[in-house]
């Protein structure tokens, strides 16, 4: 063991490789905070977390004043008390998702730390239950997107070996979703599986007529239907949906998830470690899931997430959006339509430190010494 002696922070903004749009909004950006802590062994680890766009700022300004301050002095393999400690500091900004997104910066860093330190990677780390993961593609099926150019690139991704597309909905009306899921289905037939994610656009009764369509295509999912705090809609559409209903990405805690579960308001569990605050309560989410027999598929951080999705058993599928490429070394390891986690010790993450340098933002870097 050994105690934190440095904490640097920085941000940079990744511009997406593709044009990304959904029913609320267009990706114009992805802010994203990082965080590089050394203990007094000279041990180093490095965590990150992600806005859409806009926020970025705020996540800084809470881990430069706040948070990171006090981490300095603390042992960095006491994880889950220095995760709780940093949580009841932020009590009057918890629950919610500038303080998750800054808590996971430092949560991911301390495991990484964790995992150097020890020789072995996330996933081992973590849990260790399986080497693979099968991949679904999300990046061909924005809402801008034409049939023609879904069905396109369903066939490129089934080709490649992967599981299924997720296509997004919340055109104007009924029919013109109907419309697009209908080609691609026509197109590969029953045995490729096709999840739809609505961003939280629908009030109840639009969600309900909607499902029914699904129903009809035959989808595997239906993604965050309606605002994610509508609980008590979605556990009414989900005891009247033939189609699963599947939420996480914008739930902020454990016990968000816990209400849900309990609510048999889902049926596939989506956290996001980011957006959850960490590894640490990630983990914890997975694994109350799995007491209830419901199946992991995390939102987004391929990257990250494919380590953490090999550690745990009830994980189905990994999402597939490309983020880190313009800032990291390393590439998802993907083999006949499946993901393998990095056998290298930490989050599996090669960055690129010159090109982290190149994109920090002005300003938003600050260094925290003992």
């Amino acid at each position: 063991m050994a105690r934190i002696a440095r904490v640097e922070i920085c941000m940079v903004d990744l511009v997406p490789l593709v044009k990304r749009t959904d029913a609320i909004q267009s990706f114009v950006s992805q802010e994203t905070p990082l965080v590089t802590i050394t203990d007094a062994d000279g041990a180093v680890g490095v965590g990150y977390s992600y806005t859409i766009g806009t926020g970025g700022p705020a996540v800084i300004s809470l881990l430069r004043e706040t948070l990171v301050p006090r981490l300095i002095g603390r042992e960095a393999e006491e994880i889950e008390a220095i995760w709780r400690d940093l949580l009841f500091v932020t009590h009057a900004t918890a629950v919610g998702a500038i303080t998750s997104l800054a808590l996971a910066a430092i949560d991911t860093a301390l495991w990484d730390l964790r995992c150097k330190r020890a020789g072995l990677p996330l996933w081992r780390m973590a849990g260790g239950a399986k080497r693979s993961i099968p991949l679904y593609s999300t990046e061909g099926g924005w809402l801008h997107i034409e049939a023609e150019a879904l069905v396109e690139d369903a066939i490129r991704v089934k080709e490649q070996g992967f599981a299924g597309s997720k296509v997004k909905v919340g055109k104007p009306h009924l029919s013109q979703d109907r419309a697009r899921l209908s080609a691609v289905r026509a197109a590969m037939g029953d045995d490729f599986r096709l999840m739809v994610d609505a961003n939280q656009a629908f009030h109840y009764h639009e969600a309900l007529l909607r499902s029914r369509m699904l129903a009809d295509v035959g989808i595997t999912w239906f993604e965050e239907p309606m605002p994610a705090d509508d609980l008590t809609g979605h556990a009414r559409l989900a005891a009247a949906s033939e189609v699963p209903i599947a939420v996480g990405e914008s739930l902020y805690s454990p016990g968000q998830f816990a209400d849900y579960l309990r609510a048999g308001a889902c049926s596939i569990v989506q956290v996001d470690v980011a957006r959850v605050g960490g590894i640490t309560p990630w983990l914890k989410v997975a694994h109350m899931a799995e007491s209830m027999n419901v199946a992991v598929c995390p939102h987004f951080l391929m990257e990250l997430h494919v380590s953490l999705v090999c550690a745990i058993p009830n994980s189905w599928m990994l999402e597939y959006i490309p983020q880190l490429d313009p800032i990291a070394q390393s590439r998802l390891d993907i083999r006949a339509g499946s993901a393998h986690p990095s056998d290298a010790p930490g989050l599996g993450i090669d960055w690129d430190h010159r090109a982290i340098a190149a994109q920090t933002i002005p300003g938003s870097q600050s260094d925290h010494r003992g």
